[in-house]
C-alpha cells in the first residue's frame, strides 16, 4: 500500500464562535506496520541530525585505521567507540578547501559552512549558516526548538544562521534541564497544566508585530537586517508559545529523566568537570530527541583554540598541541578522552529503543573537529566519525578513506540528503569549497 506523507502532528482545522479550533487526529494504521509498531523514518518516528564537536583536532597518526572496508580496525584514539562500532562509519583523509588564513577558525567555517572565513576589524565570524543550522530550518519547524546548542565547557560554539548571527550554546545543566523538563514539560499521556497566559503572551506579541511595517519604513539597510535578525527570534518564541499548547507526542521512549542534574559544576583543582557537565547535557539531550521536541542538536565539547585543563595533562589542551614535543602522548590521551565522551553520547543514544530499532539507528551524529594535526593546523586530514545509519540510508561498520583528498563538503551533502533534504549542493557556489556531488562511497 502506497504511504500517504502527512506530517505526525496534523490537526483538522476550524473556527468557532470566530476563533479557529483544532482536533488533533489519532494514529492511523498506515503509521504502523503489521505488528502495530510505528514505523521508522516515514511514519511517527523522525530522521534526527546531530552534531558532536571539540576544539584543537588529533593526531591523525594515532586515529586513522590502517585499512579501509568493513573489516578495519579501531586504532588507539577510536577505540572508545568499540560498542558502537558496527552503527559508525569513520571517514578519513578529507580536504577543507578553503583558504587556511585565520588557524582554527577558517577550517571550521569551511568544513561547517562551505565559505571562507569573514574577517573585519577583529572580528571572525562564518560566511553563511552552518550545517546544522541549514538541517534545522527543513526539518526544525514541526518541533519546539528547531536546534538545541550545549557546550560542556564555557564555549562559544559554532552554530550560525549567518553572517554575525551566532546561535550561543547552553553551557549549565541545570539551566538546560528547566528549559526542557522544568514546568512547561508533559509526558506523553500527561493531562498537565497548561499556562493560562499563553495566549496573552501571543497577543502582544501580535501586536508588537503590528507596528513593524511603520518601523522598518524608517530604518537604513543596516538596521534593517538588524531589526529582521531580531524579529527572526521573536517569530521563533511564537511558534514555542504556540506548540507548549499542543498535547505531547506520543513517543513510546519519551519520559522525564530520572533526576535532575547538579546545581552547579565547579572546577577542580583548577580543572573543568568536562565529562560530568558533557554526560549530564548528553543524557537530556538523548530525552529532548526521544520526546520530539528538537531534531537537531549542536554539543560542543570544547571550542576552536581552547585551552581546557584535562585530567592528567600538564598544560591547557591548545598549548600542548603547539609545545608538547615528539608524538605528543599527552595530546593523544586528551583526544582519547573526547572520543569516550562521544562514545557516551553514542551509547546514551543508542540505549534508547524506537520502533524495531534505537533513537541512533535514526539519527546521522557527525562527530568532528576544526583541524587534524592540531600543531600544524592542518585542515587536509579531516575527523570525521558519523555516528547511526538515518534510517538505513548511511553506512555502519565501514572506515571509508578518501585517497584523492575529497571536498569535505560533499560529506556534508550526503548528510543533508540523509534528511531527507533535496539539496543540490553544499558551500559558496564561488569558491572551491562547493560540492554538487555527495559523498555517495558512504551512502546506503
Amino acid at each position: 500500500m502506497k504511504r500517504i506523507a502527512i506530517p505526525r502532528r496534523r490537526f483538522l482545522r476550524g473556527f468557532f464562535q470566530g476563533s479557529a479550533v483544532f482536533v488533533g487526529l489519532p494514529l492511523f494504521d498506515y503509521l504502523l506496520d503489521g505488528n502495530g509498531a510505528a514505523l521508522a523514518c516515514g511514519g511517527a518516528i523522525p530522521r534526527r541530525f546531530g552534531l558532536f564537536f571539540w576544539g584543537n583536532g588529533n593526531r591523525p597518526d594515532q586515529w586513522t585505521p590502517a585499512s579501509d572496508g568493513a573489516d578495519y580496525a579501531l586504532t588507539e584514539e577510536l577505540a572508545p567507540l568499540v560498542n558502537v562500532k558496527s552503527k559508525i562509519c569513520v571517514v578519513s583523509g578529507l580536504a577543507v578547501k578553503v583558504d587556511n588564513v585565520v588557524p582554527h577558525l577558517s577550517g571550521a567555517a569551511g568544513l561547517l559552512s562551505g565559505y571562507d572565513l569573514v574577517s573585519s576589524d577583529g572580528n571572525d565570524t562564518m560566511g553563511a549558516a552552518t550545517i546544522d543550522q541549514i538541517i534545522a530550518a527543513e526539518i526544525g519547524a514541526d518541533t519546539l526548538y528547531a536546534s538545541i546548542q550545549t557546550a560542556a565547557t564555557n564555549c562559544s560554539g559554532m552554530s550560525y544562521n549567518g553572517p554575525n548571527s551566532r546561535n550561543p550554546p547552553e553551557t549549565d545543566p541545570y539551566t538546560l534541564y528547566e528549559k526542557l523538563f522544568g514546568p512547561t514539560f508533559r509526558e506523553p499521556g500527561e493531562e498537565g497544566v497548561v499556562d493560562p497566559t499563553l495566549g496573552l503572551r501571543r497577543s502582544v506579541l501580535d501586536s508588537v508585530m503590528g507596528d513593524i511595517a511603520t518601523l522598518q519604513s524608517k530604518l537604513g539597510a543596516a538596521d534593517k537586517a538588524r531589526l529582521d535578525q531580531h524579529l527572526t527570534g521573536v517569530r521563533e518564541l511564537e511558534e514555542r508559545l504556540a506548540k507548549l499548547e499542543e498535547d505531547p507526542p506520543s513517543l513510546e521512549s519519551c519520559a522525564r529523566p530520572d533526576s535532575e542534574p547538579e546545581a552547579s559544576y565547579p572546577d577542580e583543582d583548577g580543572r573543568p568537570q568536562i565529562s560530568a557537565r558533557s554526560r549530564a547535557m548528553v543524557d537530556m539531550l538523548a530525552m529532548a530527541m526521544a520526546c520530539d521536541q528538537t531534531r537537531v542538536f549542536g554539543h560542543y565539547l570544547t571550542d576552536p583554540v581552547s585551552n581546557p585543563l584535562f585530567p592528567g595533562a600538564s598544560a591547557g589542551h591548545h598549548n600542548l598541541t603547539h609545545d608538547e614535543p615528539g608524538e605528543q602522548p599527552e595530546v593523544h590521551a586528551i583526544t582519547v578522552q573526547i572520543m569516550e565522551e562521544f562514545a557516551y553520547l553514542l551509547e546514551k543514544f543508542d540505549s534508547i529503543p524506537e520502533a524495531d530499532g534505537t533513537l541512533l539507528d535514526n539519527c546521522a551524529i557527525l562527530g568532528t573537529t576544526e583541524v587534524s594535526l592540531g600543531q600544524t593546523h592542518d585542515i587536509t586530514e579531516i575527523p570525521v566519525v558519523i555516528g547511526g545509519s538515518a534510517c538505513g540510508t548511511i553506512q555502519t561498520g565501514l572506515h571509508y578513506r578518501s585517497y584523492t583528498a575529497d571536498n569535505a563538503s560533499k560529506l556534508m551533502l550526503t548528510l543533508m540528503r540523509s534528511m531527507d533534504i533535496l539539496a543540490t549542493g553544499f558551500g559558496d557556489p564561488a569558491s572551491e569549497a562547493y560540492s554538487e556531488d555527495s559523498l555517495t562511497e558512504i551512502e546506503a
